[in-house]
């Protein structure tokens, strides 16, 4: 017997576009009551009779039914239906990764847009997409730090966890990476597998006296790499004020602005055999860098376990729409008998 339990869909963004079936409904209902009124108010009794004798409205409407119905087993291909769960041993090899992400006020600089963390987070939600097998964690810091999430498997409850990343999630302003470096090495990965460790931080470079250069140099001692990757202007900008509208963080009058500090992270890659990303306020891809320098190392063998393997079903709610479409277009809308009085007159 067919249970719920069997049956799940891989993506629900797509579920929104389930709602225009209803509204294509009404959309057909009122054009065919309009095509009706405008019928009755322009056509000749005669015209109408020979209008209606020869156009079936009910293939009319199979017709209508048939294509919203084609959209709707669309909509489920594209939310991707899967069933036929089992359970197999599945074996893992990876590393584990972990993001630390500059939450400070000088993330919200607009020199790149839309500001500073949120491309930094769009450029992480890139990584996400083509990793396998690795544990990803993210740990965001400004004048503090805060482990958002643990190494995990789960991918969703990651992007969940960074979705949600703010500069408020911090009391503290400020920036310390040498205690977000701290965090990682010590309260994530711990002291064991070193080599199969690596970090990525993302950050403009600024740094209150946390002594990072030294943080990395103690990570490097327990095989971990620190991949840098440097956000903002070198030259400095402007830091906005936070829910004012063009005004900008000043300090005895003067303007705050904040500035790449490319010395600092090349040193902080440097001490852990790791590589620098320059982006600057240029384009930001970290997909490269996860696949050229973390996706090529050595990786670790996960212990087996068992896990629920689905089966994708979208194949068969694809031919099934495609053949509603063929089905709909072989119907003509013209009555039988009004073809062939058409042909015999």
């Amino acid at each position: 017997m067919f249970a719920v339990e069997q049956f799940k869909f891989g993506d629900m963004r797509w579920l929104w576009l389930i709602f225009l079936v209803p509204a294509l409904a009404l959309l057909y209902a009122y054009a065919f009551y309009q095509k009706s009124r405008a019928l009755r108010a322009f056509a000749s009794l005669s015209t109408l009779k020979f209008i209606s004798f020869s156009v079936s409205r009910s293939k009319q409407i199979v017709k209508a039914g048939l294509l919203l119905l084609s959209i709707v087993f669309l909509v489920l291909t594209l939310m991707r239906p899967w069933g036929d769960p089992r359970r197999e041993t599945v074996h893992k090899r990876g590393r584990d990764v972990v993001f630390l992400l500059d939450v400070s006020k000088s993330m919200l600089s607009r020199d790149l847009k839309p500001n500073r963390l949120e491309r930094a987070k769009m450029a992480i939600q890139d990584v996400l997409k083509i990793m396998k097998g690795d544990r990803v964690g993210l740990i965001v810091f400004a004048g503090n730090n805060a482990l958002k999430c643990p190494l995990t498997h789960d991918y969703d409850f990651f992007l969940t966890a960074l979705e949600k990343v703010s500069p408020s999630d911090l009391s503290r302003g400020g920036t310390n990476i040498g205690d977000a470096i701290r965090t990682a090495a010590r309260r994530v990965f711990g002291q064991k597998e070193g080599k199969y460790r690596d970090i990525i931080l993302i950050t403009d470079g600024e740094d209150h006296d946390s002594l990072p250069e030294k943080a990395a140099e103690e990570a490097a001692k327990h095989g971990i790499r620190i991949h840098t990757v440097g956000l903002g202007s070198p030259d400095g900008t402007r830091i906005p004020l936070a829910g004012a509208a063009g005004r900008y963080v000043r300090y005895e009058n003067e303007y705050v602005r904040s500035k790449l500090n490319e010395k600092s992270l090349r040193e902080i890659a440097a001490a852990t055999r790791g590589n620098y990303v320059p982006v600057r306020t240029g384009n930001m891809d970290l997909g490269q860098l996860y696949k050229q320098v973390i996706a090529t190392a050595e990786k670790k063998e996960e212990q087996s376990e068992r896990a629920t393997v689905w089966s994708e079903w979208f194949q068969s709610f694809l031919l099934v729409a495609l053949v509603l479409l063929a089905v709909e277009s072989t119907i003509g809308e013209v009555r039988k008998g009004a073809e062939s009085s058409a042909q015999n007159p």
